[in-house]
């Protein structure tokens, strides 16, 4: 068991104020992985003072300068990318070709990109007789989850210096020891001290001291709604910056002219994505009614293709789930879904018989799910798509607009133009049409409960900047 003993604030690895640490645990195994600190409120203060005392010399440092930074990150990265997916796929439980190709390379992909739109930010334009300067805020507080450990840092941490921001990172403490590396790639590469801080803990003591703290000038914060609403609450004493990315209950609509057979194992495939812990998984599919019987037909024979087994295995599609907690809610929502009047069409709550330890879920299925069932509306995090049945398309958007998230949604059809018509009427921030490509590079937020704010692109790093206008 490897132990991750120091946290990394102003510059070099300093020991916590605590003598506790945090136990995480392999996913697969059940066993003991790591010990990291159980980091305090006090470790947090010095981050952010850290933090506040590099700012001044930072943000007026060239821009030129700060994207240097950031291309040796990622130059960094992928050197070590084979280790970084190896070390991802023990401690969140992801399939190692998706920690491959997914986990490591969209990490890579963000400094990069971070780096290349603040080359070409304009940071000072001439509106009229005032020359509106975007200037950054001060002290970011990044707070990131478990599911992409190392991408959600990313996105907010490559932005956030880009802008000319410091920042205070408190990953998860379920799935961290990733991040450790991305510090000590950090490290490596030569930033003022200061600037980049690391303090792990958990959420209501670390992470509550920096959404309160009043040396913190935004919060960015990635998680369930429930915490959101909590860091939000408490930023607001202060009056600070909070952008959220929270949780989805994400529709894909399959039109009456889609094709099924092209439909069913897309969606099911976006479903199950990283075992299901994905905030922007398509996890209910909306049919026709009349398609209803051969949709539950094309789910049922495409899911042995998601049995479960040992995410370090070469062809693994579904690994296990993060922790026995997450595990046995998933489980909970299934039994609740049938209690309710849903129809199991593969899968179920029963433990699968392979591997036989480890924190697994059958992929699962469930039909005749309907606007009044909670699985209709609460993000469950495992991996378990909803079928819902509609009789006209009207019904089709209402179906998919009613739930309090707004993160993603999907739309298929035979039509292009039909398809863009209905998703523009989607409440989503993000929406794919046939099964497009994922774009790293566009924004990324939610409508309604799932959030406020942008990762990614031009908005992704105007999220850190402040607007000052100058009148002479």
């Amino acid at each position: 068991m490897s132990a991750y003993d120091h946290l990394y604030i102003d510059g070099s690895w300093q020991p916590s104020h605590s003598t506790q640490t945090l136990t995480v645990l392999d996913p697969t195994t059940e066993q003991p992985l790591a010990q990291i600190p159980d980091g305090t409120a006090q470790d947090a203060d010095d981050a952010v003072r850290a933090a506040r005392t590099a700012f001044h010399a930072w943000s007026r440092t060239p821009v030129a300068e700060r994207v240097g930074h950031l291309r040796a990150i990622a130059a960094e990265l992928g050197r070590r990318a084979g280790d970084l997916a190896r070390l991802i796929t023990r401690d969140v439980g992801t399939p190692l070709a998706f920690s491959r190709a997914v986990q490591v390379t969209l990490p890579v992909n963000s400094f990069l990109q971070a780096a290349r739109t603040a080359m070409a930010y304009d940071f000072e334009q001439r509106r009229g007789p005032s020359l509106i300067v975007r200037e950054p805020y001060g002290v970011v507080a990044a707070i990131t989850p478990w599911n992409y450990p190392v991408h959600q840092v990313a996105a907010k941490v490559a932005y956030a210096l880009a802008a000319g921001n410091t920042v205070v990172l408190k990953p998860s403490e379920i799935a961290p020891l990733s991040v450790w590396e991305l510090t000590d790639i950090i490290d490596s590469v030569g930033l003022p001290p200061g600037v980049f801080n690391l303090v792990s803990g958990t959420g209501p003591t670390v992470g509550e001291a920096l959404a309160a703290h009043p040396g913190v000038d935004v919060v960015s914060f990635t998680g369930s709604t429930t915490a959101g609403r909590r860091v939000a609450a408490l930023a607001a004493d202060s009056v600070k910056k909070v952008t959220l990315e929270l949780g989805g209950k994400s529709p894909a609509v399959m039109l009456t002219d889609a094709d099924p057979t092209l439909v069913v194992p897309a969606v099911m495939a976006a479903a199950f994505l990283n075992n299901g812990q994905t905030c922007s998984a398509l996890t209910r599919l909306i049919v026709p009614r009349a398609r209803l019987r051969e949709t539950e037909e094309l789910a049922r024979d495409a899911a042995p293709a998601w049995a479960p087994a040992d995410p370090a295995g070469e062809h693994t599609r579904l690994g296990p789930l993060v922790s026995a907690a997450q595990r046995d809610r998933v489980r909970r929502h299934i039994g609740d879904a049938l209690a309710s009047g849903a129809k199991l069409v593969t899968g179920g709550a029963a433990a699968p018989r392979e591997p036989g330890r480890g924190y697994f879920v059958r992929p699962t299925v469930l039909s005749h799910v309907t606007g009044e069932m909670s699985l209709h509306h609460d993000e469950v995090f495992g991996p378990v798509l909803a079928i819902e049945a509609y009789d006209s398309e009207d019904e089709a958007v209402h179906i998919a607009n009613d739930t309090a998230y707004g993160l993603a949604a999907a739309v298929w059809s035979a039509d292009e133009d039909r398809a863009l018509t209905v998703a523009r009427r989607l409440q989503a921030g993000q929406v794919q049409i046939n099964g497009a490509q994922f774009d790293p590079n566009a924004p990324f937020g939610g409508y309604k409960q799932s959030g406020n704010g942008r990762e990614g692109g031009q908005e992704g790093l105007e999220e850190f900047l402040e607007t000052k206008a100058i009148q002479a």
